[in-house]
């Protein structure tokens, strides 16, 4: 199984004020960084999915221009169209906005995949499901475009249980810990410096 990976960063920042939140620091790093440390690892290619001046990603990445404007399956499906290309079977999905996601994350998502009968899509889920932390066979590229085209409020859950849903079931829900406002920035990175050496 070859498993490409994408980081989604295509988001708005509304409740950042218009902030790019892939440039926004914790602990002196830029989210975009600090994904692409736990996600490149887990998987044969990585690529960010993002709108606006592509040309601010530096980090030697593809960078895949968000296919549609919409939300998170937008660019899924540009990573799926590029993983497919290559050759490959799967597209993991990751927030950038979620600094402290598992390091086992797709190993998880594929193991939840082998053991759930009639299963096509895996979602992480702690204390609630974590839609954007996915993995993603190719093959629903043209589905997803298709859904996409319906000009429905598109949910990735909704997509997701037309396909078969598995969940990769993470004890730690902390580890989903979005940033979406200047306060979840600094109460993570309070948290970051209150912990023990």
């Amino acid at each position: 199984m070859r498993v490409y990976g994408v980081i989604l960063a295509g988001g708005a920042g509304r409740r950042f004020g218009g902030a790019d939140k892939a440039a926004l620091r914790l602990g002196g790093t830029a989210l975009i960084d600090l994904a692409i440390q736990r996600l490149a690892p887990q998987c044969e290619a990585l690529a960010i999915s993002a709108n606006g001046d592509l040309a601010r990603f530096g980090q030697g990445c593809t960078v895949l221009p968000d296919a549609e404007p919409f939300g998170p399956l937008a660019g899924i499906l540009a990573a799926m169209g590029w993983a497919r290309a290559a050759g490959a079977d799967f597209v993991a999905s990751a927030a950038v906005d979620t600094p402290h996601f598992p390091c086992d994350l797709v190993a998880r998502l594929r193991l939840a995949l082998e053991v759930t009968a009639r299963a096509r899509i895996a979602l992480a889920q702690g204390a609630r499901i974590h839609p954007t932390f996915g993995l993603w066979p190719v093959d629903l590229h043209d589905d997803l475009g298709r859904f996409l085209a319906t000009g429905a409020n598109p949910k990735v859950q909704d997509f997701a249980a037309q396909h078969g849903l598995a969940l990769a079931r993470f004890a730690d829900e902390a580890a989903f810990d979005n940033i979406n406002t200047a306060a979840d920035l600094a109460r993570v990175a309070a948290a970051i410096h209150a912990a023990p050496l």
